[in-house]
């Protein structure tokens, strides 16, 4: 049926299509085709008002959305502006409040402040206040980098002060005992060489770390401290040894050595630790094997370097700086060397731990379309320095900032006990910081009571950080 009705249509289309249309006189042709004309002319400049039109339409949603973008452009100046014009104000305040120490009063007209001068010093009975440091001299003793969390607190604040938490006392007397061992030792509680301090989201592990590396160099004590663990597994250049069979990062090497010989020839205090590191021999006297540089390969014709007799840990830290061939095997060389050392304590500090138990930024490749994911234990530095399984003393503070995830509860390489859960803020503690807001000027005093701190408490479940950016919008 439907094809008998598509011939038929067919057909009709034919018979009109070979009949001839009817003469045309000469005017009707001339209209006609000045008709014609004109109809063309006009398509033509339809469409190009059309477009005309178009483009104005994008001019004008370009010119509303430059003129948005500038509105919000000035908008964010003027807040700037306002910003830094009410902070000139606070820290005028500020300035004219030190001379007022009637305003240094905490929760129940407590002292605010310890009077206590250093972290060595601190009892249980400077819990819950505050303590004062010296920004320049932090940052000394500190030359590899301060928390993020420390840094936020001292811009925010506008003092370089940090409260004195149960927490870090417990930390730190641990320590002093294993060095220092006191007489009733028997009855005192176990001590730890080998801590990994783990806890919610802000609860004050990579500050607590930083207070006891701070702790330990005041006391002499030698630190290797790594602030940001995870730029061990992450960027810069990287090969597999063919030798050793891990992954060597000689980039990431030599800025480790060269965060520790920094430390050490600063100020007259690291100037100390220095001809300590001086004094110290290499007891392992094997060569060091140099492997590729940071984007320059192997040496040609020499493959290890000879460790001169009578060298010191400071001269095997200089050789890894001059020869980036030689980074990554000197910083390896020098864990073993950390262990040797018997005249001063020796603790190694490891922030962003976490990022040691999983999977790096590194790939090997398997085929032409495949690659395989390097885990951080197959990266030299990592592998050397993650175990927890020997005698030395050494701490590491997880960072669940760098989004690792979940990491089971018995660790690899990590001893059973190790683990504290560092707890948030607890009520007492979030009295003397509520105060310390206050005291600081992030609050009003006007709505300031102690209903409305403990419903930030409550609201933040004690996390320092939301505390902090709830007080000041306290009503």
């Amino acid at each position: 049926m439907l094809r008998f009705i598509s011939r038929a249509a067919l057909s009709k289309h034919k018979s009109y299509a070979v009949l001839d249309p009817p003469p045309l006189s000469s005017s009707s042709a001339a209209a006609s085709a000045s008709l014609l004309n004109h109809n063309c002319f006009f398509a033509s400049k339809a469409k190009a008002n059309n477009k005309k039109q178009e483009n104005k339409q994008t001019n004008k949603s370009k010119s509303k959305a430059s003129d948005s973008a500038a509105a919000a452009q000035s908008d964010a100046a003027t807040l700037a502006n306002d910003e830094s014009e009410s902070a000139r104000v606070r820290a005028r305040l500020l300035a004219n409040d030190e001379r007022d120490p009637s305003l240094d009063v905490g929760p129940n007209s407590q002292p605010l402040f310890t009077r206590t001068t250093s972290l060595s010093s601190l009892t249980r009975k400077d819990a819950c206040t505050y303590f004062k440091f010296s920004e320049e001299e932090l940052k000394a003793k500190i030359p590899e980098g301060l928390p993020v969390g420390m840094v936020a607190e001292f811009r925010e604040s506008m003092r370089p002060a940090l409260l004195v938490r149960q927490n870090f006392l417990d930390i730190r007397d641990n320590f002093r005992r294993i060095v220092d061992p006191p007489l009733n030792s028997f009855n005192g509680p176990k001590v730890r060489k080998q801590i990994v301090l783990d806890g919610p989201l802000s609860c004050g592990k990579s500050i607590i770390l930083a207070m006891l590396v701070n702790w330990a160099r005041d006391e002499g004590w030698l630190v290797f401290y790594v602030p940001r663990g995870r730029e061990w597994t992450h960027g810069g250049y990287f090969y597999k040894n063919p030798e050793t069979g891990l992954w060597d990062t000689p980039q990431q090497a030599e800025n480790v050595l060269k965060a520790r010989i920094h430390f050490y020839s600063l100020i007259d205090f690291l100037k100390y630790n220095e001809s300590r590191l001086r004094e110290l021999p290499c007891q392992i006297l094997d060569p060091i094997r140099l492997g590729e540089g940071a984007g320059v390969g192997l040496m040609k014709g020499i493959d290890s370097k000879e460790i001169p007799e009578g060298s010191s840990l400071y001269d095997l830290v200089q050789m890894g700086i001059m020869q980036t061939h030689a980074a990554v095997s000197v910083v390896v060389r020098l864990r073993k060397e950390l262990s040797l050392v018997k005249d001063i304590p020796v603790l190694i500090a490891i922030d962003q731990y976490n990022n040691w138990f999983t999977f790096s930024e590194y790939e090997e490749p398997v085929t032409i379309r495949s690659t395989r994911p390097v885990h951080a234990r197959e990266v030299a530095m990592v592998n050397a320095f993650r175990s927890m399984m020997h005698n030395d003393m050494m701490v590491g503070a997880f960072s669940h900032s760098t989004a690792v995830g979940k990491l089971r509860k018995d660790l690899p390489d990590v001893p059973e006990g190790a683990r504290i859960n560092l707890p948030r803020y607890s009520l007492d503690e979030a009295a003397t910081v509520s105060h310390y807001y206050l005291r600081q000027r992030l609050v009003n005093r006007e709505v300031f009571t102690e209903d409305n701190w403990k419903k930030v408490y409550y609201l933040s479940n004690g996390n320092g950080a939301e505390m902090r950016s709830l007080l000041p919008i306290m009503r």
